[in-house]
């Protein structure tokens, strides 16, 4: 629980405002989802936390789960292109040294 700037009563830790005196919380966190890429970077790197963030924050905090659910997916994609194409080397590998 946060406390009121104005006068000091115990409020939510996310209000705006006041519901004693009214007052605006100049300190209180309202809607911070900037979407960075670090966390796209983070759920590329690490597919399991990306698809975790991304259920976690889809409703609080889309754009941000939007970003992370993202880097997941490529990374995902991008892992089973890899391994499609060692199959393919793979094979074909094989039907040369027949």
């Amino acid at each position: 629980m946060a406390y009121c700037n104005n006068c000091g009563a115990q409020i939510d830790d996310k209000a705006v405002i006041c519901p004693f005196c009214g007052v605006e919380q100049k300190n209180a966190v309202v809607g911070t989802d900037s979407g960075s890429i670090l966390w796209g970077a983070l759920g590329f790197c690490i597919p399991l936390v990306g698809l975790i963030l991304f259920l976690v924050w889809k409703d609080s905090k889309p754009k941000t789960a939007k970003i992370a659910g993202k880097g997941a997916l490529i990374s995902v994609i991008i892992g089973i292109l890899f391994y499609v194409v060692m199959f393919i080397i793979g094979v074909m590998g094989a039907m040369a040294g027949v």
